[in-house]
């Protein structure tokens, strides 16, 4: 994905809920701090932008039409090579204060409307707490760059408390010997690539 492409997501997806801001929760909320060009291609690949209604007044229907409307095998999808799924807010487990770092992204090709991505490291720490290997490589190649630093992303998903958490997301993902283990594999990682 291109940053010209998560702006045209933004745009459409302010459009569909009505809302002059929206939240970008996944992988491509990247592309809010960095294009496309400053960053590893396996950071980018990825066709689906995770977007989340602003307003949490009716926030599950809105998620719910944004993914019909121009989700996976829509014909947007067909059209733009790319698709929004529509998610909550609380689909990612983030550190505290998140909400205070999000970038904004707003100009003329997301017709004035602001996509508020995750700032690159509540980005990461949220992929660390999902445990997936997809997204444990995600932040590595971030670490291989050198965009994000392993010592300052260990203490931000060290904040987060985990007593704070939803019930309904996975309680096994938020075991504390996973998600040292994931810390530690990256800086290890991080470590032997210097």
């Amino acid at each position: 994905m291109q940053r010209h492409e998560l702006e045209h997501a933004i745009r459409a997806a302010a459009s569909i809920l009505r809302q002059d801001r929206v939240i970008i929760i996944g992988s491509q909320s990247i592309l809010g701090s960095f294009t496309e060009d400053q960053l590893p291609a396996s950071v980018t690949m990825s066709p689906e932008v995770d977007i989340a209604p602003m307003s949490d007044h009716d926030a599950e229907a809105l998620a719910d039409q944004l993914s019909f409307d121009v989700g996976e095998l829509s014909a947007f999808h067909s059209f733009n090579g790319f698709y929004i799924e529509g998610v909550g807010k609380r689909t990612a487990i983030l550190p505290p204060g998140w909400e205070y770092r999000l970038v904004g992204v707003r100009n003329e090709d997301t017709n004035y409307a602001t996509g508020l991505c995750l700032e690159p490291l509540d980005l990461c720490a949220a992929k660390l707490m999902a445990h997936r290997e997809k997204d444990l490589e995600y932040v590595l190649a971030l670490i291989d760059v050198g965009i994000i630093d392993p010592v300052a992303l260990a203490e931000r998903v060290a904040s987060i408390n985990l007593d704070e958490v939803q019930s309904d997301q996975s309680r096994e993902v938020l075991d504390w010997r996973q998600r040292g283990s994931a810390i530690w594999l990256a800086r290890q990682k991080s470590a032997f690539r210097l």
